[in-house]
């Protein structure tokens, strides 16, 4: 990609943020209207890139709660499906720039990247309801919606790529800690700087790590981090991929490490500003390079 291509790529990941973040702001159940507007921001950009889109409704607590799809079929494979998703719902808190507006972001780009590639495997791009809290694993979230869905159906789920906050990046040494819970054996040979995108799995996941770490590598120039973790790590377990391992489907969480990097998660100071395009456009060139490789 050249670099006015890059460039229109860059303006177009942040109009997705500053829409989400910047113009609607929070985006919750508790706040009239904006879960609306969040739909009507994924119906507009899907329709016009000409994705046919389905819908998918369930009830969330005393809410109805609506989970986007859309689908690239593949070829001589079509029955096995890989899922590139995101949640687009944030706490009352906060206006959800990186959490998760970048991923939205990402997910908008990375299918308009994608739009007339077709793989011998079926590409489905979903954006999820109900992530955060109150509904965080409580049976209650989109992605768990779509994931017990998807397995009661037979859904040949190969590959899930899970978008967490993938846009907030730092350069100054020591700018990226780690969890207390990892060992320090395990963190001495990890970066400092908080300039690079960690791909997390389980360990039952491992093949798709290896997949995914080669596709996004020839893709993109932004430092990638795979680490496939023991169960026991309670934090690889905090988004959507967590939905797709209980119905026992490899998966994938592509972060930027989230609270253990970003300051600003869950407060007000969440917003379009403080995140890095540049960055966000390898991360998008990235996930679009692996995804054409998971879908051969």
């Amino acid at each position: 990609m050249n670099h006015q291509d890059k460039d229109a790529l860059q303006q177009r990941l942040f109009k997705h943020v500053d829409c989400l973040a910047g113009l609607i702001g929070p985006r919750c159940f508790q706040r009239a209207g904006s879960m609306d507007a969040a739909m009507g921001y994924l119906r507009q950009q899907w329709s016009e890139m000409g994705y046919a889109i389905t819908e998918e409704p369930y009830n969330a607590m005393s809410d109805v709660a609506t989970n986007f799809v859309v689908e690239t079929p593949g070829t001589s494979r079509a029955e096995e499906i890989i899922v590139l998703g995101g949640h687009y719902d944030t706490v009352l808190s906060t206006p959800g720039a990186d959490d998760n507006a970048s991923a939205v972001a990402v997910l908008l780009e990375v299918s308009r990247l994608l739009k007339d590639h077709v793989g011998k495997r079926t590409a489905r791009y979903v954006a999820f309801a109900c992530e955060e809290p109150p509904y965080f694993n409580l049976d209650e979230m989109g992605s768990q919606h779509h994931a017990r869905t998807a397995r009661e159906r037979g859904d040949k789920i190969v590959g899930m790529l899970c978008l967490e906050m993938v846009g907030y990046f730092q350069d100054e040494p020591g700018s990226q800690p780690y969890p207390e819970e990892i060992p320090k054996w395990l963190t001495w040979p990890l970066p400092r700087r908080g300039n690079f995108l960690t791909a997390l799995g389980n360990l039952a996941s491992w093949k798709l790590a290896y997949q995914f770490h080669r596709g996004f590598q020839r893709g993109s120039r932004l430092p990638l981090w795979t680490l496939p973790l023991p169960d026991k790590f309670e934090f690889i377990f905090l988004s959507d991929n967590r939905a797709f391992w209980e119905q026992g489907y490899p998966a994938l969480m592509l972060t930027d490490t989230a609270f253990v990097r970003n300051p600003n998660y869950h407060q007000a100071s969440d917003t379009p500003d403080t995140l890095d395009y540049r960055r966000m456009a390898e991360v998008a060139l990235g996930v679009a390079s692996a995804m054409k490789r998971l879908l051969k």
